[in-house]
């Protein structure tokens, strides 16, 4: 029992002057912290900080064309300009309502060219992916797109930096209308301004069937209430920013976080 006692306070003592060693030699501790940081999570943007009365509305196009054109003519009776999120197999099928969409304005998002779960592919499978779309994007409309919504809301590490490496913003939503439960235009417009605030980005789709309804009253009470509908682009900050925790994306020298 003395025996192991004492090499107990041997180990101890060890400890104590490894403990103390490292506190006298900053630089011994600077690559410990950095190991840690480095495997922060990356963070999408969902919404962003501002004093002003702006949000962005967008919309996801997978499916269908059916209501494309009345959305259109609504955002367009009030001079209103969105961002459309098109995925690539769409682009394909439908290049005249991509034409249509760029031709009025709109800004266009890259969805990712097959929908898939981002999460899954490798790092060449996310870049083809990205690029495939975007080829097919500026093949027909002259854009470069710069803003990338994961299929799903679906993200990883890789697919925000691979995404940042191509050009990339990677943005999510902070209002989600539903509009894909199919649920009615009243039930979508009571969800979304009950939410909304200023930096708000919210998610609507192209082909849902409650969604003309809805921002056909939305748009012109959302005016009312003094806000500027912008694309999202539009909506961010440029130059310095960071993005907190919970996806919000502020202006100044924070440094990303995650």
């Amino acid at each position: 029992m003395r025996v192991f006692v004492i090499r107990l306070k041997r180990w101890y003592l060890i400890v104590l002057l490894l403990l103390a060693f490292v506190s006298l030699v900053p630089q011994l501790r600077e690559p410990l912290i950095l190991s840690v940081t480095s495997r922060g999570r990356l963070v999408p943007i969902y919404a962003v900080k501002t004093r002003e009365k702006r949000l962005a509305i967008s919309f996801d196009a997978t499916w269908g064309t059916e209501l494309t054109d009345e959305i259109l003519a609504i955002l367009d009776s009030h001079g209103i300009k969105t961002t459309f999120f098109l995925a690539g197999y769409w682009v394909d099928k439908h290049p005249d309502y991509v034409a249509k969409i760029a031709g009025q304005g709109h800004e266009i998002g890259n969805h990712s060219y097959s929908h898939p779960h981002m999460n899954t592919l490798s790092e060449q499978g996310i870049h083809y992916e990205l690029q495939k779309n975007a080829d097919l994007i500026r093949d027909l409309t002259g854009q470069k797109t710069s803003l990338f919504r994961p299929p799903f809301g679906e993200y990883n590490n890789q697919v925000i930096s691979i995404a940042g490496s191509l050009g990339y913003h990677t943005i999510q939503w902070s209002v989600d209308s539903l509009d894909w439960k199919n649920l009615t235009s009243s039930q979508i417009y009571d969800r979304v301004m009950d939410q909304v605030q200023p930096g708000s980005i919210v998610l609507f789709h192209n082909a849902a069937p409650g969604t003309p309804g809805a921002i056909r009253r939305l748009i012109p009470d959302l005016l009312a209430k003094g806000y500027e509908i912008v694309p999202i682009s539009a909506l961010l900050h440029q130059g310095d920013f960071y993005i907190d925790h919970a996806g919000i994306q502020h202006p100044g020298k924070g440094g990303r976080s995650g």
